[in-house]
């Protein structure tokens, strides 16, 4: 199967995740999130690339992005990728391959989804029931984007700075907006689209990503389409 090439337009924000092969174990020990954690902050500044939300978990990450440069998301992943790996095999006495395959993504709509998929990131470790708060949880962006916690790697988006004028009252709102449930339709959405490759958001977003990149962002309905018998006849 062709793989389809990345689809990674300026200024256009994008979730990401990537997986250990296999499902495997990427961060050990508070040292290997840490280190993570400070080439993602180098990598990032050298690609040009903002990063607003972030979870580490023991076998994946997600990150929420923006970057300002096409092909930015890619360069940024591919140094980070190596960099850490070359960390990890010589400290665990390894060789060979880490993440599972290319990592992936996909574009977010900024209006009314770039706030559900902050919240669908720092989740993560409550819907793992590793801890019954996100606040609870050291390696992920929730305790900077909710409780203020000072941090050189979040460059906060603009949807996020228009919760309050003032840092606590955005913080506050932000905490607030986690006590509603994602809604399941939403849920699945950014599972799948990331999943394909496509886009989070609604249908005339993902026309005119589409019309930009020259790529389909929508899936196809299922069943047969609308006249299939009288064009077969």
């Amino acid at each position: 199967m062709v793989r389809l090439s990345r689809i990674s337009p300026a200024d256009i924000p994008v979730h990401i995740i990537q997986r250990g092969n296999n499902r495997q174990d990427c961060f050990v020990s508070d040292e290997d999130y840490a280190a993570y954690a400070g080439w993602l902050k180098e990598y990032s500044f050298k690609c040009s690339v903002d990063i607003h939300a972030w979870v580490m978990m023991s076998n994946h990450v997600h990150l929420l992005c923006t970057p300002h440069v096409e092909g930015g998301i890619s360069t940024m992943m591919q140094g980070l990728g190596r960099r850490y790996v070359q960390y990890f095999n010589f400290k665990y006495g390894r060789s060979g391959t880490l993440w599972e395959g290319r990592f992936r993504s996909c574009l977010v709509q900024e209006e009314r989804y770039l706030l559900e998929v902050y919240k669908y990131i720092e989740l993560n470790p409550v819907r793992a029931e590793m801890v019954a708060d996100p606040g609870e949880y050291r390696w992920s962006s929730y305790q900077v984007n909710g409780m203020g916690k000072a941090s050189e790697l979040c460059t906060p988006h603009q949807e996020y700075l228009s919760l309050g004028k003032k840092p606590g009252a955005r913080q506050k709102k932000y905490r607030k907006f986690f006590g509603q449930n994602l809604e399941g339709e939403v849920l699945e959405e950014i599972r799948t689209n990331t999943h394909k490759g496509m886009a989070v958001g609604e249908d005339h977003f993902k026309e005119e990503i589409g019309m930009l990149t020259g790529r389909r962002l929508k899936s196809k309905k299922r069943g047969r389409p609308l006249g299939w018998r009288k064009e077969r006849d």
